[in-house]
């Protein structure tokens, strides 16, 4: 890319028209992501009627700001009420809050904006220069690849579910289960929906996040008269916004470095998205980490991690939309959409008649992701009131965000019925020690590992070796292969230090019955 393009692009990117796009986006991304239950896809759909009356460039802008700023503020109601903003947020709920119960609320807001910005910047950086490469490389993934990059993320439950891998492992399949609900992907057949038109599609995961997360807390308040993790309102200490993070980023280096890379990387795969990413950079920083017994009690190694991967993965997702016209997830679907609707068509042809376009399209997300810095030094600083606020009038406003964030995922209240039922079973899980983290994952992999084996399994005629055929595909194999391996050798030496004896396997399958 020459630098007249850059310099042209630059110019664009910084016309008046297109920084109150991205000032205005972002406001409004950080007064959505705040909101639990009101995702990113979603304040970028509202956004649509809006970029009607407005130039291409300035139109993304306006997406690319509010969705970078929705996916940061979503850590904020995780921070200090337990109740994830976005999806993303969910993989690092508990660790965040956990955190805020120290009298940490400052340093782990801090550390999830200066972070999500330093990884947004990392992904953008990626999709300037090697953008073209990468695509070509994401389009290569065929269904054996894009179900072991699933099975991956599958592993991660047991890295999130807390010590007790069993129960981890009973969330995971339930979840697995309610994903199977709707239609069978080969033969259009209804399973599990009971003569339900509704239940047709699908079940929802974010009425069942929203739930599970949102209203069980309530629920769970209600019977124990009191705030958050059963306890008393977490106290928040003195905030002092981004305070102590550079001395976090020269302590965990590579915690940032691997979130980064691996949202990148995750986020250019057609139809992955940057949710994925979170939660394997979390698990992935948990299996590395030379002190895994700290998480799970208020540590920022998995914090660092996986709020890299978030922004960086949202930037990275741009790469097949972009020179290929392939959305990365369903941002870039929206957005794609919005181009067209423009008459700009996104894909290589664009790169080579308008390369100044998309060049100044990669500057907004620059722009974007500096905008973090002040807006959540005034974000951090506010975050106090969020508390300050009587429970009896902020327990009804995370109510009616529940209701609402429900229903506005297909317009019907159907969706609230799910959150509801969801909240309650969510309920009863906590209560009785199983984690609801694994749910939300297997209900968002589920049809991911179901599509891309029975895609496998038709093209290799019912033979599992082929998974190993193609190059990266028995790389990734492998790789989950050695993790399997490497928990067992791990369990055995636990089991070991502990001098207890190694159970035989009579010992495990009388366990396991």
């Amino acid at each position: 890319m020459s630098l007249d393009v850059i310099g042209q692009a630059l110019d664009i990117a910084l016309q008046p028209n297109v920084l109150i796009a991205l000032v205005l986006g972002a406001i409004y991304g950080l007064f959505i992501g705040a909101l639990p239950g009101l995702t990113a896809t979603m304040s970028t759909a509202l956004l649509v009627p809006v970029t009607f009356y407005m130039a291409p460039v300035p139109a993304i802008a306006l997406i690319v700001s509010s969705t970078a700023m929705a996916i940061t503020a979503g850590d904020i109601p995780g921070a200090l009420m337990r109740v994830p903003g976005t999806p993303a947020s969910a993989a690092y709920t508990d660790e965040a809050f956990r955190m805020t119960l120290k009298g940490k609320a400052g340093k782990v807001l801090s550390l999830g904006f200066f972070f999500s910005a330093l990884g947004g910047l990392t992904g953008a950086l990626v999709l300037l220069v090697t953008g073209p490469l990468l695509a070509k490389i994401s389009l290569n993934f065929s269904s054996f690849e894009f179900f072991w990059l699933a099975v991956l993320g599958l592993l991660t439950c047991a890295l999130v579910s807390g010590n007790d891998a069993a129960r981890g492992l009973t969330s995971l399949l339930f979840g697995l289960l309610i994903s199977t609900v709707g239609l069978d992907i080969t033969t259009g057949a209804p399973r599990f929906t009971f003569g339900s038109m509704d239940l047709m599609g699908g079940v929802s995961y974010i009425p069942v996040m929203i739930g599970m997360f949102a209203f069980s807390e309530i629920l769970r308040g209600f019977t124990t008269n009191q705030h958050g993790n059963g306890g008393e309102m977490p106290a928040l200490g003195k905030i002092v916004p981004f305070k102590g993070v550079l001395g976090l980023l020269k302590k965990y280096p590579f915690s940032f470095i691997r979130g980064a890379s691996l949202g990148t990387v995750v986020g250019a795969l057609p139809g992955i998205g940057g949710d994925l990413a979170a939660w394997i950079a979390y698990g992935m920083s948990k299996r590395l980490s030379k002190t895994p017994e700290k998480f799970g009690t208020g540590h920022p190694e998995g914090l660092i991690e996986a709020t890299s991967s978030n922004n960086a993965g949202l930037s990275s997702a741009w790469i097949p939309a972009l020179v290929f016209g392939i959305p990365g997830d369903a941002v870039t679907a929206i957005a794609v959409g919005v181009l067209f609707m423009k008459g700009v068509n996104p894909g290589p042809r664009l790169f080579v008649e308008n390369p100044s376009m998309p060049t100044a399209i990669i500057m907004t997300f620059f722009i974007s992701n500096l905008l973090l810095f002040p807006l959540g030094f005034v974000a951090i600083k506010l975050a106090r009131h969020v508390l300050a606020v009587p429970r009896n009038v902020i327990v009804p406003i995370i109510l009616i965000c529940c209701f609402l964030g429900s229903y506005a995922v297909n317009n019907s209240l159907f969706g609230v019925w799910i959150m509801l039922a969801a909240g309650v079973v969510g309920y009863i899980m906590e209560r009785n020690g199983f984690p609801i983290a694994p749910v939300i994952l297997g209900l968002v992999l589920g049809p991911v590992l179901e599509r891309n084996f029975i895609m496998s399994m038709q093209i290799a005629n019912g033979n599992l070796l082929a998974f190993f055929y193609r190059p990266i595909a028995c790389g990734l194999g492998i790789a989950i292969i050695a993790i399997l391996v490497a928990t067992a050798v791990r369990s055995i030496l636990t089991y070991r230090r502990a001098g207890e004896p190694v159970p035989d396997k009579k010992e495990l399958a009388d366990e396991a019955l």
